[in-house]
């Protein structure tokens, strides 16, 4: 690791500890010509899957794309910044968990609509209203009367915990096979 405040090539590690909840690997460093200090993070590099959009045309996974459009439905709204980066994080592994090496744009887009459905209802109906083109008044109402007849993520809890524990499992493990987010966490 090359120094940033001298450029020599020796470094040594002072210090290392996982970070971003296991996802990379802190590590405190000293350079043995200057002996400045400074923090290195080392996290795997995984391949996002291409993502194919409506037209048939093929371009990269964009996570700046994918955060802007949230931020932008998100704006002033109640959110803390560590909530979206777990959101973002969460649709990414699942694009990931598919396995494929191209993914629909509708399948990145119905899960940014998840994401946002559990972060918050009005940035949910905002990006509902741009991704699938509500034309008139009548769709929102639509949409916001489909969002209340919805089970909070909070209720479907309190739903699963009154089941006896050998169906709340299999409703678990079901849910979790289909890439949906488990109630119970």
């Amino acid at each position: 690791m090359q120094c940033p405040f001298c450029n020599a090539e020796e470094t040594k590690v002072i210090d290392s500890r996982l970070a971003n909840d296991g996802d990379a690997v802190r590590r405190r460093r000293e350079c043995l010509t200057c002996s400045e200090r400074f923090t290195t993070y080392e996290t795997a590099e995984l391949v996002m899957p291409r993502i194919v959009k409506s037209d048939g045309s093929r371009v990269p996974f964009d996570e700046a794309k994918l955060a802007s459009g949230i931020m932008r439905s998100l704006e002033k709204r109640p959110v803390e910044t560590e909530q979206i980066d777990a959101a973002i994080s969460h649709i990414k592994q699942r694009l990931r968990a598919t396995g494929d090496r191209e993914v629909p744009s509708l399948m990145v887009g119905e899960c940014v609509m998840d994401a946002l459905r559990e972060l918050d209802h009005v940035a949910y109906v905002r990006f509902a209203s741009v991704y699938r083109s509500f034309e008139d008044i009548k769709e929102f109402r639509e949409e916001i009367e489909r969002l209340e007849r919805e089970p909070s993520s909070e209720v479907r809890r309190q739903q699963l915990s009154l089941l006896p524990s050998n169906v709340s499992d299999k409703v678990t493990s079901i849910r979790s096979r289909k890439g949906k987010k488990d109630p119970s966490s």
